[in-house]
């Protein structure tokens, strides 16, 4: 039967170091994510409402603070606007992309060293079963599986995040077009 216990007590300091890391990891993705998930559905909730007021001739520049108190626009403010809200919204996905891509590697760091650990204390007993080596890469295996089981949810938010910031991008460049339609 698992333990906890008696894993991190069998366990190296590269494997608990390597699992320890994973761990944060895990918890930045998930935090990320969160997030950054609230912030672009409020700011993509926005731009798509500055759309509607722009399509229904409410308004001639987007509703952003950015453009408060301003009647007209020049290109170049305009396409700063444009620049800082895309910076907006894909502050983080380095992050998950990283996160995403160096996960899978840290955990078979940790196994690589485990099983090295355990080769070098098996190997002056002479004559080694299957029954002994077998519990021993079973455990060194557990790094590797950690690593991509914190690699899948980060990639798969960096994807959705990035098709969020996507959606806005779509939108900001919807309300640009309308602005030239309307010159």
């Amino acid at each position: 039967m698992f333990s906890l216990q008696g894993f991190i007590h069998d366990s190296g300091v590269i494997t608990i170091l390597v699992l320890f890391w994973l761990s944060i990891y895990f918890i930045a993705t998930v935090w990320i994510f969160i997030y950054r998930f609230k912030i672009l559905r409020t700011i993509l909730t926005n731009q798509n409402a500055s759309l509607n007021s722009m399509l229904n001739n409410k308004t001639r520049l987007p509703l952003d603070s950015f453009f408060k108190d301003k009647v007209e626009a020049s290109k170049e403010f305009v396409l700063v606007w444009k620049n800082n809200l895309l910076k907006q919204t894909t502050s983080g996905l380095i992050v998950l992309s990283i996160i995403a891509s160096t996960a899978p590697f840290i955990g078979l760091f940790g196994t690589v060293v485990e099983i090295l650990d355990a080769f070098g204390k098996l190997g002056g007993s002479g004559q080694i079963s299957f029954d002994v080596i077998a519990p021993i890469i079973s455990q060194a295996l557990v790094a590797t599986a950690a690593g991509i089981l914190v690699a899948i949810p980060a990639y798969s938010f960096f994807l959705v995040l990035k098709r969020k910031a996507f959606e806005i991008n779509i939108a900001v460049q919807m309300q640009l077009d309308v602005m030239q339609e309307k010159k």
